[in-house]
């Protein structure tokens, strides 16, 4: 049977795992997703190890329910090939870094000139603007950024990783409900969106469901966690390293950002060690590679591999508590975090839903409201009489309740 999306054709310019990931979910739903790739190896994902066959399993589980389509943009007649699909397009999504798209010449307005309904989707990796909207990504360095690091090590001594992308996976399905919202906002008007959402944004939205409370009322912060000075060097968690006075995720994975990690280390034995040759040698000796990266960072703090390590344009961040992820440039530049005035509970703080559409845009989120304070108002909205409400109020089927919590 065909799916909810039949008749929706997607173009995925994306890579790695939370673009593919976000549009995989929407072809598994019916949509036709054409994935656009470089023909020079394609999707990074293709490239990593865990192989069979000359295919890896990480492209072949994030990238089911897909045409595949192999052209280089950096060529005239490749990207004017990608302009006539997208004209045939209702989805466009990309996850290049903020400013990419408008050099390509596929920025939103250059592809809505082509097709003027287009739901153009961006995804990023800490924002849009702001000091770290232009630095490389990856999910380790959102872990440690949005504080889900620090959730993970509390009680553990030092901040850990979950053991699994959660970042990425998260902004995945965050995209595509949000792709699917513009959708039906198009449906309804006939006017596309420009749907943005930062892996970021994503996370800290998802940890104050359960994570922030005690940042949640303003004036009453809780106590901030400490680090356990004791933990021993031989317990660092994959990616995350212990510096001089701290901890930071570093995620060099690329022939590139290892190159350049190598370089603000000085350590250039690091490019002729057979070990660390390829992507997945570098996989396959992981345990080593993560030795000798951490060694090298316990020479320096946090700030100074900062600066040294974005000056190689290697993927860096530092690991933030919760308390201090509220107040991070690049969250408050991102407008993350909202300070709503509850009725009941005074000034509290809440995460900014992650995807937010130009066209579209939502009021400021309302504050949580009381026990079935609304329940009379929408059955009267559903087409219930005033009698049949007051039965069901009557009788306990239904709650009713204007105050309180």
């Amino acid at each position: 049977m065909a799916g909810p999306l039949q008749g929706i054709r997607i173009v995925d310019a994306t890579s790695m795992i939370a673009g593919p990931m976000a549009t995989m979910i929407l072809g598994d739903q019916g949509a036709d997703v054409i994935k656009i790739e470089n023909p020079r190896g394609g999707d990074h994902s293709r490239q990593v190890a865990g192989r069979r066959a000359g295919w890896s399993a990480s492209f072949l589980q994030n990238n089911r329910s897909k045409r595949s389509v192999a052209l280089d943009l950096k060529r005239a007649e490749g990207l004017e090939a990608l302009r006539e699909i997208l004209r045939t397009a209702d989805v466009f999504v990309q996850n290049w870094r903020p400013g990419v798209a408008d050099r390509l010449g596929l920025s939103e307005a250059s592809v809505r000139a082509l097709r003027p309904d287009i739901v153009y989707v961006s995804i990023a990796g800490f924002g849009f603007e702001g000091d770290w909207a232009e630095r490389p990504v990856y999910d380790p360095l959102i872990q440690a950024l949005s504080g889900l690091a620090a959730v993970q090590g509390q009680g553990r001594g030092r901040p850990n990783l979950v053991r699994t992308i959660v970042p990425d996976k998260v902004t995945a399905i965050q995209a595509s409900q949000a792709i699917t919202a513009a959708l039906l906002a198009r449906a309804r008007t006939g006017q596309g969106d420009h749907v943005r959402l930062s892996m970021l944004d994503t996370i800290v939205a998802f940890l104050f469901a359960s994570d922030f409370t005690g940042q949640t009322f303003v004036g009453d912060e809780a106590v901030e966690e400490t680090w356990d000075e004791e933990s021993g060097a031989q317990d660092y968690v994959e990616l995350i390293y212990e510096t001089a006075d701290g901890f930071m995720a570093v995620s060099a994975h690329t022939d590139k950002t290892w190159a350049g990690l190598s370089r603000a280390t000085a350590r250039p034995d690091w490019l002729e060690d057979p070990r660390f040759a390829s992507v997945e040698a570098r996989e396959t000796n992981k345990a080593a590679r993560m030795a000798l990266t951490q060694e090298s960072l316990r020479a320096d703090t946090t700030a100074g591999w900062m600066d040294r390590l974005r000056a190689e344009d290697v993927p860096c961040a530092p690991v933030l508590r919760r308390s201090e992820v509220i107040d991070h440039p690049q969250v408050t530049t991102n407008g993350t975090i909202l300070q709503l005035d509850h009725p009941g509970a005074g000034p509290i703080r809440s995460a900014r839903p992650p995807a937010r559409f130009d066209t579209h845009a939502p009021d400021q989120p309302a504050p949580a409201r009381g026990l079935g304070a609304d329940t009379r108002a929408v059955l009267a909205e559903a087409g219930l009489a005033d009698g049949d409400i007051a039965a069901l109020l009557a009788s306990g089927a239904a709650a009713e309740e204007e105050s309180g919590p």
